[in-house]
């Protein structure tokens, strides 16, 4: 999906994807870094001409399981049962979903997207992984966000910093009114976000993805500071000296945590929580446990997640 489609959807950065991890010490940012390749011997296919982009997403970005345990536990401890139907938004190819539908052989999972291309991937690679009646309890739609009209669902994810792409605030607004209508009784919204002063940086940070041997790049491309609009893309590059380049664009605004909140409020929903990741004592960077805080501290990159319940 190179540009991506309009209005709300693509494959984007999952969980750590805005960094190597999800919570970085002052420095510890890589902007330049070049890997040890060779040149594609003549006659040999580079593998930047073979490889699928959507497989290198998701083996090197995507941790589908730590996300719906997060939402799994989370729903329990509000509410005091598990979620038996979610809705995601943006699913692009459907993994989260997925991983839904398998936990439970109750679970059912709706996922939303635009783009039909990465929706046929993923029923052929994901939902074709899953046993058929598995494959009977999903449902892919393509539609817009902002319009779907589904039955009332448990939880509505917006993961991965997706609904960025509503730059104005009024569209976010409409989305997130959407969604609150959309859940049924205590349903709750999850949704991420990212930030630190890194997230306004233009850069580029490598990461060696030992399962496949390649590297994944985040390229922090451009930042205007007057609008917030960024545009930041993915590449890969491989031993072979080959690359793909702009395998993903995102074009965001970078929100920040205070409008994500005020907004959501504005939406109506009456309880809006943040949960901040914490520290390891040793290194300084984010241990991949989330509790709900009021209060966060000023890391260069941080991610966390958002629960909104009407």
């Amino acid at each position: 999906m190179t540009p991506p489609p309009p209005a709300a959807t693509m494959d984007k950065p999952k969980n750590k994807a805005a960094s190597s991890t999800s919570k970085r010490k002052a420095g510890s940012t890589v902007e330049a870094k070049r890997a040890k390749t060779k040149k594609t011997p003549k006659g040999k296919t580079p593998r930047a001409a073979t490889e699928d982009r959507h497989i290198l997403y998701q083996n090197a970005v995507q941790a589908v399981d730590t996300e719906i345990d997060f939402v799994d536990d989370t729903f329990k401890e509000l509410r005091g049962r598990r979620a038996s139907i979610i809705r995601e938004d943006f699913c692009g190819t459907a993994n989260t979903s997925c991983e839904f539908i398998r936990r439970r052989p109750t679970n059912r999972a709706i996922g939303v997207d635009l783009d039909k291309p990465t929706l046929d991937w993923g029923l052929e690679h994901n939902a074709g992984k899953l046993k058929p009646a598995a494959r009977k309890r999903l449902t892919l739609l393509q539609e817009n966000v902002l319009t779907v009209n589904t039955e009332p669902v448990d939880c509505v994810l917006a993961m991965n910093f997706s609904y960025f792409i509503f730059t104005e605030r009024a569209v976010m607004r409409q989305y997130f009114e959407s969604v609150r209508a959309s859940l049924a009784p205590g349903g709750i919204f999850f949704l991420d976000c990212f930030g630190g002063y890194d997230a306004f940086r233009e850069l580029t940070e490598p990461r060696d993805i030992e399962e496949g041997n390649y590297t994944y790049i985040w390229d922090q491309h451009s930042y205007d500071p007057i609008t917030g609009k960024a545009t930041c893309k993915i590449h890969f590059k491989f031993p072979d000296g080959s690359k793909m380049k702009d395998a993903f664009i995102y074009h965001w605004r970078l929100w920040t945590l205070p409008e994500i909140r005020e907004i959501l409020t504005e939406a109506g929903f009456k309880r809006v929580t943040v949960y901040w990741e914490g520290t390891e004592e040793d290194t300084g960077e984010g241990d991949g446990n989330f509790e709900p805080a009021d209060e966060g501290t000023a890391d260069p990159g941080w991610i966390c997640y958002i629960t909104a319940e009407p």
